[in-house]
């Protein structure tokens, strides 16, 4: 695949450093990091000019090993783009059994915890084709905590195949001691990464031949093995007069002796090229179109030709010698230096840098520059630009470290001052939100009456109502919205076409929908929300639409059928005219639910399948695995367990696996499946794992089902004080949410469930929770359909038999069952492929349907196939 220039920017984090021949072979460091491979960490730690990349490649190029590259800088420390980059750089290494299921968990980073992210990422490097190294170079450029914390939580937990390497100026900020006891990490430091004398020697020979043992002696001393020192010390030796001199003057720190020798280097460049030096040092990533933009001429490309042809600490980025950067010690001497001695090019480069790079699409290295030059109005405008394709990424921590990079003096847009304010709530700073808020509030208050204060309330409404609905505050939205939503109701799409489902199988799954909780509060909420939104042309917005399939879902939910109807056939109409796949399936699955729990259960089933049709060539697997789920559920219902077991294969899960959050419906329907299969032990084991990510998600649906689940089974087993308590869990959350539905799909089972725990509390002693439990169950149980009325339904879905099925059309059928094609099933039963055409064309007009899949369903329904 070939890459454009620009391109080659965006990967180059991710990519392997380019293997030069070494001027001295460090066997016996590179025999140290193969003896550490086995362990968990290897860690090569010492300040800047020792030689660390330099040895790792070395180390990846001489043994051969498959190995992953991370180059880390400041702007990475923001958990989201910190393990993007990590899952893009171990993604080549995925087997191609397994590269679906890893990207589609990478897609789901944005909806989950870190925590629960990794947990998943760890799972998934199962699929890694072999033993990997993955190196995350420069690691000390880190300074988020929580990216410290992930990364510690991963070395603990992932797979031995994989190998971490850390390399990094200083020790990692968390404890490595767990890793020192159990002999399970390797560490280089300084010390070890300090030339031998012999290694000096060879060294300085290698770069200078002429010179005498004696000055190779005296040059080990002085820098004590010291790398950079050798290097910078034998590119100034090229020019010294007088060596013996040359040599004594430098001595001392490390970082002293550095900057008199990066000085003795540039000063002694012509001045064409120090000028180049100091304009590109305000790039850290350069070709030779940026040069050319910040020096002003057009030699930017002969100019690194010949930094190349001098060894001037020029690192390439790629293969193909487009990118390079500067060694971080030589770029650090330069930048300081252009600051202090010429603070005008220092700007007038940063300046013309940004521009560069905006005309390129590189917005993120474009605010950048735009921050460093200080011109805090570009920055803003870049920042405008960018905001939505940064927010589309969850990378909320660098939107934010930006807008870190304004002084506090700076008047923002309201624009970019409202979206701060939202980045606060969403990253659940609550403190600061508030007080951005309150400076908003103020400055609405003293605007004059007209478009710009209209536009700042809205968006004050906005992020505000964002605030209120995060903290649970419902009671103080509506004392800040009553009277005014109306008449300051946002305009910016920014706000209204959020798509806020990448993920899940419902809205009320998600942050928006509020993991599951519902009241009287959210909808009225809803519905006030909704209908101002309908009243100003914003009916067909992502976030009206979301907020109608989250009432609809509630309605199911609350047992309020006609409702829940009216809002799904608006929905269903532009989510598949738009067809946006976090509402449309959402949509279909709560519809056929809907139809099956009013006994329309063909309807139930065209519904789904119609939607699998709909989406298989429009979106990704992930929503055609959740019909799938769908599926499985509603022939569970019906005891269909072999027609389930084939939906549940489509999935590629199984009771082994370590299960993720990101999949948790479809992993809950495969514990419905082993339930329905007796296969209590090994449901059990999922659920127990499923539980404490869902908790930690605050995913108060799925901690119902996991306890509802948990309840069933263990009754089974006869522990009977485990089951009472996993079910009084599951019932604490749906009597504080009003769950029925959630009980109801249970059916009979449920409801013995049910009796068992009023039983269970007795009659004395009841706490006020027992009590109102008690209250909620008793509800729940005069919902359930009595025997008569079970039955009726039954005979109402259950379609008639014209005549009696022959014992070929039976046989015919069972294989239409085993999802034999009519080839298959004609070689089977020694018949012409039209003889099978006829003869099921024949069993539809007995069971009065119109397909095979609705064949297989009626003929289940009337015991006429067996189960397997």
């Amino acid at each position: 695949m070939t890459r454009s220039t620009e391109s080659v920017l965006l990967y180059s984090k991710t990519h392997l450093p380019v293997a030069r021949k070494s001027l001295v072979e460090r066997s016996r460091l590179i025999e140290r990091l193969e003896q550490g491979i086995h362990g968990r960490l290897t860690l090569v730690s010492a300040p800047a000019g020792f030689g660390k990349t330099t040895l790792l490649g070395q180390w990846l190029s001489s043994t051969g090993r498959d190995a992953s590259w991370v180059s880390l800088e400041e702007t990475d420390s923001d958990p989201v783009r910190f393990w993007r980059y990590a899952a893009e750089a171990l993604s080549p290494h995925v087997a191609p059994s397994g590269r679906q299921e890893y990207e589609q968990l990478v897609r789901t980073f944005l909806s989950v915890s870190t925590s629960t992210f990794l947990d998943a990422f760890i799972n998934q490097l199962r699929f890694l084709s072999r033993p990997i190294v993955l190196v995350l170079d420069d690691y000390h450029a880190i300074t988020e905590p929580r990216v410290h914390e992930s990364v510690a939580y991963f070395i603990e937990h992932k797979p031995f195949g994989l190998h971490l390497v850390l390399s990094s100026r200083a020790e990692p900020p968390f404890s490595v001691a767990r890793w020192i006891a159990r002999d399970e990490l390797a560490l280089i430091d300084a010390s070890q990464l300090l030339f031998t004398a012999e290694e000096s020697a060879n060294f300085c020979l290698e770069a200078s031949s002429d010179l005498e043992p004696r000055h190779v002696r005296k040059l080990h001393e002085r820098t004590e093995g010291w790398i950079t020192g050798l290097q910078l010390a034998s590119i100034s030796l090229r020019e010294a007069s007088d060596r013996e001199t040359f040599i004594e003057r430098f001595k001392g720190h490390h970082r002293h002796v550095a900057d008199y020798l990066f000085h003795e280097v540039v000063s002694g460049l012509p001045a064409d090229l120090r000028h180049f030096l100091y304009a590109t040092s305000a790039l850290r990533r350069l070709d030779a179109k940026s040069c050319d933009a910040v020096t002003g001429l057009s030699d930017g490309k002969s100019m690194l030709e010949r930094l190349k042809a001098r060894n001037l600490f020029l690192v390439s980025l790629d293969d193909y010698d487009v990118w390079f950067r500067y060694h971080h010690l030589f770029a650090d001497f330069l930048r300081n230096r252009v600051r202090e001695s010429d603070p005008a090019l220092w700007r007038s480069a940063n300046l013309a840098a940004g521009k560069s790079f905006a005309s390129r699409g590189l917005l993120d290295e474009a605010i950048d520059c735009a921050l460093a030059a200080e011109d805090y109005g570009l920055a803003e405008s870049y920042l405008t630009r960018h905001a939505p394709s940064v927010l589309k990424r969850g990378e909320f921590p660098t939107l934010l470290r930006w807008f870190d990079g304004f002084p506090p003096e700076t008047e923002l847009s309201a624009e970019m001052a409202l979206l701060r304010a939202f980045l606060y709530v969403v990253t659940g700073q609550r403190e600061s939100a508030v007080r951005s808020l309150e400076t908003l509030e103020a400055q609405a208050r003293s605007m004059d009456a007209g478009e710009a204060r209209q536009q700042l309330q809205s968006g004050l409404l906005f992020v505000k109502s964002n605030l209120l609905f995060t903290f649970g505050e419902f009671e103080q939205w509506f004392a800040f919205s009553e009277g005014i939503l109306d008449e300051i109701l946002p305009r910016d799409p920014l706000f209204f076409n959020f798509n806020y489902n990448l993920t899940e199988p419902f809205a009320r799954r998600t942050a928006f929908g509020l993991k599951g909780m519902l009241s009287e509060q959210t909808e009225r909420i809803g519905r006030l929300f909704a209908g101002t939104l309908e009243r100003h042309g914003w009916g067909d917005s992502l976030i009206s639409l979301y907020v109608l399939q989250a009432l609809a879902e509630g309605f199911y939910e609350w047992n309020r059928f006609e409702e829940s109807a009216d809002l799904l056939r608006r929905i269903e109409r532009t989510s598949r005219h738009n067809f946006v796949p976090g509402l449309f399936v959402p949509c279909r699955i709560t519809q056929a639910n809907l139809y099956w729990s009013a006994g329309q259960r063909d309807l139930a089933h065209e519904t789904l399948d119609e939607a699998t049709a709909f989406v298989a060539d429009r979106a990704d697997e992930i929503w055609t695995g959740y019909l799938a789920s769908a599926r499985a559920r509603l022939f569970l219902r019906e005891g269909s367990t072999s027609l389930a077991k084939k939906e549940v294969s489509q999935l590629r899960i199984g009771p082994k696996d370590r299960p993720a959050y990101h999949r948790e419906y479809d992993y809950l329907t495969l514990c419905h499946l082993l339930s329905a299969q007796r296969k209590e032990r090994e449901a059990l084991r999922l659920l127990e794992l499923m539980k404490p990510q869902a908790a930690r998600e605050g995913s108060l649906t799925g901690l119902a089902e996991i306890g509802l689940l948990q309840a069933d089974l263990l009754d089974r087993m006869g522990q009977r004080a485990r089951s009472m308590k996993a079910l009084e869990e599951a019932l604490a959350i749906g009597e504080v949410n009003g769950y029925c539905r959630t009980f109801l799909e249970g059916g009979e089972r449920t409801e013995k469930l049910l009796r068992k725990y009023l039983a269970f509390l007795g009659h004395e002693d009841r706490s006020a929770e027992e009590t109102a439990l008690e209250e909620y169950v008793n509800g729940l149980l005069s919902r359930f359909p009595d025997k008569e009325a079970r039955e009726e339904v039954a005979a109402a879905a259950q379609p008639g038999l014209v005549e009696p099925l022959t014992r070929t059309e039976i046989r015919l059928l069972d294989l239409i069952r085993q999802g034999e094609s009519n080839k298959r099933i004609a070689e089977k039963m020694s018949l012409s492929e039209g003889s099978v055409k006829v003869y099921s064309s024949r069993i539809y007009g007995k069971l009065g349907v119109s397909s095979r899949t609705q064949a297989v369903i009626a003929a289940q329904r009337l015991g006429l196939l067996q189960e397997h």
